[in-house]
């Protein structure tokens, strides 16, 4: 059985999360911008890596009691096996362990997939913003607002142990490195995984 490991980058994987992000993304953040994420407090940057490839990334932003996330991205060799659905979900467990209450992300009104994956998830619509991509596609600004409630956990708890064992039947098994969460009070503490 391959093992995934979901971790956090360091500074070495920046020439590699800049190849990932020129693929799927389109070079929507440069090696610097990396740099300033991984070194960010506010910022939560996860991968996923098989063989020490990095084939998925997810971020997102500390602002205030929300999370917002501001990137998704499974190599194309990896999709349509739920990698971006279980690194989704793990992002937005790390929010809740952070003690946060609601999450936003701006998602391409094309992408349906996506958008039926978030809404999965409890995410709604809350609006729309024209023109915000730089080919001139609109974007829809999706919001979930209760992380930290009792389904959304269920929720969360239910949907991870079915991509746990649909990534089980294509021979993989996710590890966790342990983790630093830092507490709402800001004292960072260690992830018991």
């Amino acid at each position: 059985m391959a093992e995934i490991c979901y971790r956090e980058p360091t500074s070495k994987d920046i020439p590699a999360l800049v190849d990932l992000d020129q693929r799927t993304l389109g070079g929507l953040w440069s090696a610097p911008t990396y740099g300033r994420e991984i070194d960010s407090p506010n910022s939560c940057l996860r991968l996923l890596t098989i063989h020490h490839q990095i084939i998925a990334l997810g971020c997102y932003w500390v602002i205030l009691e929300e999370a917002h996330l501001t990137l998704l991205a499974v190599d194309p060799a990896y999709q349509q096996r739920g990698l971006g659905q279980w690194l989704l979900m793990r992002l937005l467990m790390d929010a809740r362990q952070r003690g946060l209450d609601r999450a936003t992300l701006e998602v391409r009104c094309s992408n349906q997939v996506a958008i039926l994956l978030y809404q999965g998830l409890g995410f709604q619509v809350l609006g729309q913003r024209q023109r915000y991509y730089a080919d001139g596609e609109d974007a829809l600004i999706l919001w979930h607002k209760s992380l930290r409630s009792a389904e959304f956990q269920t929720l969360l708890e239910q949907r991870g142990a079915r991509a746990r064992d649909r990534l089980g039947r294509q021979g993989w098994r996710v590890r966790e490195a342990r983790l630093p969460i830092p507490d709402p009070q800001g004292i960072t503490q260690t992830d018991p995984r």
